[in-house]
């Protein structure tokens, strides 16, 4: 019988790796609210000032995800698990300008 194999790890490996695969889960949430928001301002489902606070939330989100990926020193493409024959975990992010104009109508 041969011995039980053993993992050596690293603690910095460890954090990073469990970093990534939260912020991954975190990443694909705020895609799929973001799709949502925008379904739902398409549809006309909501208010003037209710658009203005998730495009807000959203890109306050944004934002923190880049930081926290800069922290653990990881890009984008980071996130996006190779599902193999299924194809990547994330769908091409929409192309946005990073600062969206807030001219009133």
């Amino acid at each position: 019988m041969s011995p039980p194999r053993r993992l050596d790890l690293d603690p910095d490996t460890v954090e990073r790796d469990l970093a990534k695969l939260v912020l991954t889960v975190v990443e694909l949430l705020r895609q799929l609210m973001e799709r949502q928001a925008l379904r739902r301002v398409e549809d006309g489902d909501l208010s003037e000032d209710q658009e203005e606070r998730i495009g807000l939330t959203l890109m306050l989100l944004e934002d923190r995800m880049e930081v926290l990926r800069d922290t653990f020193g990881l890009s984008p493409q980071d996130l996006n698990l190779d599902l193999g024959p299924l194809g990547p975990l994330l769908p091409p992010a929409p192309s946005a300008p990073d600062k969206r104009s807030e001219g009133g109508s």
